[in-house]
């Protein structure tokens, strides 16, 4: 907050997700680190900085509010960083603020727990590729226990993190090249699971959306495949399912009688659905 009558308040964490600060990482705005260390589990501190220590912050409150909004990298201009700020500044008017008229801020802190080397266990953004690597079968073995443990919602989130340790080394590959192509197959078991997982959670649009990923890089995968089909039935696809269902048993002869039941429950829904269907339509008719 600002050290002024109103204690205008800039930023508050509370609103969003608690913030996670590596000590020794060289963290740009060195004086929260100095501050962290004088305190302890569960204290909170207020402490007033000269601005002589504050000039990093409009950068560092940037990047925090962007976070908290699920802006990444990726979202932002690739254009010149200077000439980005020249034309349009840090994009919020009270940060630019500081940046023209740097003054002493006030800065509130609570410790809410305090991880020993060793017990952090860190998110993917803070691992370097060797442990990114590392992390994605120990992510893939943890969210199998926890589908065994038909904690589906848990065990999706644990794919998904594995996914996204993948994304982050593909971005560091050139697409094609071997390394890459390595990481890109990764991501099939992964994505084949995380789709099960939605398929029991009847999030039906991810799992159509996620099983096409996998059949753009792998046409014939039938767990790909089935798992569509049953997704489109559900979404009264059923052109789409049936054609999945009859591509399953065209690849894996001996899911024929899987298929053959699926097609006759698709047939009884579809039948359903044009009854329901013929009944709206004379109700409509009847008030004309």
């Amino acid at each position: 907050m600002k050290v002024d009558e109103e204690q205008t308040v800039l930023d508050d964490s509370k609103k969003g997700k608690p913030m996670e600060l590596l000590t020794g990482k060289q963290f740009k705005l060195e004086v929260w680190e100095k501050c962290l260390k004088t305190m302890r589990p569960n204290e909170v501190a207020q402490f007033t900085v000269d601005k002589a220590f504050c000039s990093p912050y409009p950068h560092v409150a940037k990047s925090l509010r962007e976070y908290n909004k699920g802006v990444t990298q990726a979202h932002r201009s690739h254009c010149c960083g200077i000439a980005q700020f020249q034309e349009a500044g840090l994009g919020y008017s009270d940060l630019d603020e500081l940046l023209k008229d740097p003054q002493p801020l006030q800065f509130v802190f609570e410790i809410l727990q305090v991880e020993l080397p060793g017990e952090y266990k860190k998110e993917a953004w803070a691992m370097n590729e060797s442990e990114k690597l590392e992390a994605v079968p120990a992510l893939r073995e943890e969210g199998n226990r926890l589908y065994k443990e038909k904690n589906y919602s848990k065990a999706s989130d644990k794919y998904a993190e594995a996914l996204g340790c993948l994304e982050q080394l593909l971005l560091r590959e050139k697409p094609g090249d071997k390394d890459w192509k390595r990481l890109d197959e990764m991501k099939i078991p992964l994505l084949l699971n995380f789709a099960q997982c939605k398929l029991q959670l009847k999030e039906y649009y991810q799992v159509i959306e996620h099983t096409t990923t996998v059949l753009d890089k792998d046409e014939n995968n039938v767990k790909a495949l089935f798992r569509r089909a049953k997704a489109h039935s559900q979404c009264w696809n059923f052109s789409e399912a049936q054609q999945d269902f009859h591509r399953v048993a065209d690849l894996d002869p001996s899911l024929a009688a899987v298929v053959k039941k699926e097609l006759k429950m698709l047939e009884d829904q579809q039948k359903q659905k044009d009854a329901e269907d013929r009944v709206k339509l004379h109700g409509i008719f009847d008030k004309m």
